[in-house]
């Protein structure tokens, strides 16, 4: 999968499948995006081959830990962030910035506690007021992803 920025100074190509592909409609994700929610697909960094430089914005979030954020420098479009849990390892690329968004629709709706009452989820995908336990949710191909990378890069 390819993406971009707005204005094409920075592209992506995504040279593996995502982990797991959140939307996430917590307060913090609607006045982040300025939208009902945050759709982002897990990559390891090692696997989103980014042309172009962007610049990072270091945000707070809801875990008080803190986001980085990778934005284009010239039209300020977010691409991906780093959270806290896996930091540099994992990137989580915003999905409305693939060439074809419909192509990482989400696995899970998360913090809908605090989902806009107007939006209508598809039933199919799970529906959790909260957070989850990844291993209740997770397909096992994307647990041992995730072994595989913390083998790789040991903290």
């Amino acid at each position: 999968m390819e993406g971009s920025c707005t204005c094409g100074a920075v592209t992506y190509r995504m040279t593996h499948s995502s982990i797991f592909t959140h939307c996430c409609h917590c307060t913090w994700c609607q006045r982040e995006t300025g939208s009902a929610f945050a759709l982002n697909a897990m990559i390891e960094t090692e696997n989103l081959q980014v042309l172009g430089a962007v610049e990072e914005a270091v945000i707070p979030s809801h875990s008080g830990k803190g986001q980085t954020i990778a934005r284009c420098p010239t039209c300020k479009v977010a691409l991906y962030s780093h959270y806290a849990g896996a930091g540099r390892l994992m990137a989580f690329v915003r999905v409305g910035t693939l060439n074809d968004p419909s192509t990482c629709p989400p696995d899970i709706h998360i913090y809908t506690s605090t989902k806009l009452p107007w939006l209508v989820l598809d039933p199919s995908v799970p529906i959790l007021p909260e957070g989850y336990d990844r291993k209740a949710y997770w397909p096992q191909a994307s647990l041992d992803r995730r072994l595989a990378l913390l083998a790789k890069h040991p903290r």
